[in-house]
């Protein structure tokens, strides 16, 4: 199950979130899942950054994990939260030359993945090629800016 939160009131296809992000889980065979996606302006995450990464500054996205093993037989996992900026999302729209929706999946993607695990910092390029082969498989969410 993924439940989104547009607190930014964006207006990004809700659905069409959830469908990356069960993209991403059935890819990476994640089984039963619950996920959240949350999308913040530009002060909430500056405040969510600072608190848990020591950085007074907004960042793209960061993801929260919850329950980082496989769980119990029968249970859903309770996989952790993705949290998007969205000003920070549209400004590396522009500067990337891609749309927001286009921006917004590879950041869902992202997140996603580190729910799951992966770790860019500390792998050897293996996760951001497989976020670049997943999202080369998706379509852009669409997002009202587009």
């Amino acid at each position: 199950m993924v439940e989104v939160d547009d607190r930014a009131g964006c207006g990004a296809d809700v659905m069409a979130i959830v469908a990356a992000v069960e993209a991403v889980l059935a890819a990476e065979e994640a089984g039963e899942c619950e996920v959240g996606v949350v999308l913040l302006d530009e002060h909430e995450m500056r405040a969510i950054n600072r608190e848990h990464r020591g950085k007074d500054e907004p960042t793209d996205v960061l993801a929260f994990p919850i329950d980082e093993d496989e769980g119990l037989a029968g249970v859903t996992r309770m996989l952790g939260d993705v949290v998007v900026c969205v000003p920070v999302l549209e400004a590396q729209a522009v500067d990337g030359g891609v749309t927001p929706g286009a921006e917004l999946l590879d950041l869902v993607v992202h997140g996603t993945l580190h729910l799951l695990g992966h770790d860019h910092e500390t792998d050897r390029g293996e996760m951001l090629a497989r976020q670049d082969e997943l999202v080369a498989g998706l379509a852009p969410i669409p997002y009202p800016a587009d």
